[in-house]
């Protein structure tokens, strides 16, 4: 089952966004974290090839391999002619709904792969919306329910009000 939130709760999702659910939707069967055993569990780069198409045709930039060229980089800071500086990676970019878009697997949680993936996006330019999607079950680490692990730690961010992120939005999605 795909299962979804969108912070902060008091904001309506935009439509782009809920096109990108609807893309791991429509590969549900293929990515179902709660139905696939141990050890046929898909890695992060399984499940973006999976739900690749679904993501270019609603307007992603999605990464294609590991060489340098196959990457989707993402400015973070400019230098000298305003040639970039540094640069993160993302699984996929939406340019024009300035979307970035993660999809993690077995370290989503364990490793602190999405603090990761929220840092990098708080700080990419031209991003509004950060998109990380995980494991609903994560049957590689004794079956840790790592969808709502992340819930419980972005609520938390946004409850607290004493870490002002400067996204207007993310989505947490759960495969």
């Amino acid at each position: 089952m795909i299962n979804w939130q969108f912070f902060p709760k008091s904001e309506k999702i935009t439509d782009k966004l809920l096109e990108t659910v609807k893309v791991f939707k429509n590969y549900q069967k293929q990515i179902d974290s709660d139905k696939i055993q141990k050890a046929k569990m898909l890695d992060s780069n399984s499940i973006l090839a999976i739900v690749k198409d679904g993501l270019e045709e609603i307007g992603y930039q999605v990464e294609s391999g590991k060489s340098k060229q196959d990457a989707v980089a993402v400015p973070v800071l400019y230098g000298l002619n305003g040639k970039p500086e540094k640069q993160f990676f993302a699984d996929a970019y939406h340019r024009h709904e300035e979307i970035v878009l993660e999809v993690e697997a077995a370290a989503a949680v364990i490793n602190n792969l999405v603090l990761k993936d929220l840092f990098e996006a708080c700080v990419m330019d031209n991003v509004k919306y950060c998109v990380i999607a995980v494991r609903n079950i994560n049957k590689t680490t004794n079956g840790q329910k790592d969808f709502e692990t992340v819930l419980r730690f972005i609520d938390t961010i946004y409850t607290s009000q004493k870490l002002k992120l400067p996204l207007s939005g993310i989505l947490i999605i759960g495969y």
